[in-house]
């Protein structure tokens, strides 16, 4: 999954999605993940898999004094770049596992729709906890468990094409997931609840707010939009590093 959002055809797919065209205003989950965030005004923050760095513009609107955003794909990197350069903020290819986090250096870590693709997700926590100052926060929003836990994330429809249900299967078994994402096949990482949850408190972190992603009653009658209130999607956490 590294390197897919390189692939020209694959990235050309998502620069057509909602999200990418519209920003933090065209991803669905946002009017929940907004809350989550607290005071940005002179903070220094960490975006994991910042993608077209459109929450590290957000934390530099906010009032952010410094942001460091990266991602494991230049494309994405430069698009980044492209549409949302501050001098506040600094962009750099790396990924999530590769990058140093420095001790007790930022007072916010996020990440948005990254983690699902990591496999040790409890080294990543270790890593973030190492990196944030006392009382620092890490918001991240990951695929549920019963969206990556699914048989190749995809609806049960019937012979003509109705949505009949959402399957679950192998719920219990972390670990590689393959699917098909705007034409290619990709791998995630399932992990569970457990994991997810539990995981940050092996860890140290306090869970502070906790939300699944439903949609935003705006975006409700765009097709397909109402079928996401029947599974979640998208899981929404904030912790803290006491």
């Amino acid at each position: 999954m590294k390197n897919i959002y390189d692939d020209e055809g694959f990235f050309q797919a998502y620069a057509q999605m909602e999200r990418s065209e519209k920003g933090l205003q065209g991803a669905g989950e946002w009017h929940q993940f907004c809350r989550f965030f607290p005071e940005m005004k002179g903070k220094k923050v960490l975006d994991l898999g910042c993608g077209y760095g459109w929450h590290c513009a957000y934390a530099v609107r906010k009032g952010a004094a410094e942001v460091r955003g990266i991602d494991s794909s230049r494309r994405m990197i430069e698009e980044a770049q492209k549409r949302n350069s501050d001098n506040r903020i600094q962009y750099q290819v790396c990924g999530a596992e590769d990058y140093s986090y420095p001790a007790n250096e930022y007072d916010i870590v996020l990440s948005n729709l990254v983690l699902h693709y990591i496999q040790d997700l409890n080294g990543i926590y270790q890593k973030v906890y190492h990196t944030l100052k006392p009382g620092g926060k890490f918001l991240f929003n990951i695929e549920h468990p019963v969206f990556t836990g699914s048989v190749g994330q995809e609806w049960i429809r019937d012979d003509k094409g109705n949505v009949l249900y959402w399957p679950v299967d192998d719920y219990f078994y972390p670990g590689e997931r393959k699917t098909n994402f705007l034409g290619k096949d990709v791998i995630k990482q399932h992990h569970t609840l457990t994991q997810i949850l539990g995981g940050l408190l092996e860890n140290g972190f306090v869970i502070e707010a906790l939300e699944e992603a439903m949609p935003d009653p705006a975006m409700i009658d765009i097709p397909g939009m109402k079928d996401e209130m029947r599974r979640p999607m998208m899981l929404l956490v904030g912790a803290a590093k006491l």
